[in-house]
């Protein structure tokens, strides 16, 4: 048996509403390393129309740009979009370490 953990920021009273979570993290750190939202989509077998929604209502929904996009020259992440993603991960490791420590109290 283990414990894990899932993490996902939402600024929104939208049940629906995607929010900022692993998925749309993996997306734009294959941004980051790929150069371009397209070899990232590639990479991960999704479509770039996909992503490009997925982006937009993230966006929208925290009020922030995620993406400087340079046409044919492909696309990077923004500063905002790094402080976002390193905050997410904090959360998730602390998240995670108090959920761990929880677990063996009851589980072990």
């Amino acid at each position: 048996m283990r414990c894990k953990v899932t993490v996902k920021f939402s600024n929104s009273d939208d049940r629906n509403s995607l929010g900022f979570g692993r998925g749309i993290v993996q997306l734009l750190e294959g941004v980051e390393e790929l150069g371009s939202i397209n070899k990232s989509t590639n990479a991960m077998g999704m479509a770039y129309s996909k992503a490009w929604k997925i982006i937009n209502s993230i966006e929208k929904e925290f009020g922030i740009r995620l993406i400087d996009r340079d046409g044919a020259r492909g696309s990077c992440l923004t500063e905002e979009a790094r402080t976002f993603i390193a905050r997410y991960k904090e959360a998730l490791a602390a998240a995670d370490a108090a959920a761990q420590n929880v677990f063996r109290q009851y589980f072990e």
